[in-house]
């Protein structure tokens, strides 16, 4: 196994087709997908086994015992616990990977290196017309360029050379890593209980803490984010920032409520 694809998902099944309609198409095969539900849907673990009858990918599902507010990090952290491979690549239940995307990823990930991708924003309207057509044949740069969408220039796909950008930061949506890495800063931080910050913003400054570099997959790892209005207030951001910053004054590396509920090692 070269690699484990791990989907955050909640309660969006027509999401999640599509996404499997992505993966099916992968110009690399050898990989696993474990679909990190942050829920316990029926309807979910019964359209899941139906694709592991027939998807050349292996699939692993898990899920919470109930549904009881945002436990994403505790999700992704029992993701890396039972993913097979060395290399992790974490996108979310909404995003749609362009058809190298396993295979850039893949490329790209090696020691020392924090992989960060972008994502297309697609409009409302490709995405109704997506989500009607239950197709994922819409999703080609020509129509993006063409369509009510943002950001459509990260819908390139340039994997000829090494794209300098500036470090803008890591989407929870769109990354990948060694293992061993997450393990060493002990996952995720399960004490982020709303969206914003927790799956991205501070796993990214306690990995750079660890002397770690980033390295865009901008116009390589593509993938297409499904519209849907926002999930979250900025206020809940703005508290997730404030818990943010008074971890980095703590200076932990690793969390305390993380993959294994390690004790915290603070930077030097």
């Amino acid at each position: 196994m070269k690699l484990s694809l791990v989907i955050s998902y909640y309660k969006n099944l027509e999401n999640l087709e599509l996404i499997f309609k992505g993966l099916e198409v992968q110009s690399e095969k050898d990989f696993e997908v474990i679909v990190a539900e942050d829920d316990c849907s029926q309807k979910t673990i019964d359209y899941l086994k139906k694709r592991m009858e027939n998807t050349f990918f292996s699939i692993q599902h898990i899920a919470q015992d109930r549904d009881d507010g945002f436990r994403k990090n505790e999700m992704l952290n029992r993701a890396i616990k039972i993913s097979k491979s060395e290399a992790l690549v974490f996108i979310d239940g909404d995003c749609i990977p362009h058809r190298h995307f396993v295979k850039e990823y893949l490329k790209a990930i090696t020691k020392g290196k924090i992989l960060f991708g972008k994502r297309v924003n697609l409009g409302p309207t490709i995405s109704g017309e997506i989500l009607d057509e239950k197709s994922i044949q819409k999703i080609n740069i020509v129509n993006i360029l063409r369509s009510d969408s943002d950001k459509k220039k990260e819908g390139i796909y340039f994997p000829f050379m090494s794209l300098k950008i500036k470090d803008t930061g890591l989407l929870g949506c769109n990354w990948g890593i060694l293992k061993e890495y997450l393990v060493a800063i002990n996952g995720y931080d399960e004490d982020y209980t709303a969206p914003g910050v927790g799956e991205d913003v501070d796993i990214e400054w306690r990995l750079k803490a660890t002397g770690l570099k980033m390295v865009s997959m901008k116009n390589k790892g593509i993938v297409y984010h499904i519209y849907h209005p926002k999930g979250y207030t900025d206020a809940t951001v703005q508290a997730n920032y404030l818990v943010l910053e008074e971890k980095q004054k703590i200076g932990n590396i690793q969390c305390v409520n993380g993959l294994n509920k390690l004790q915290p090692i603070q930077r030097q």
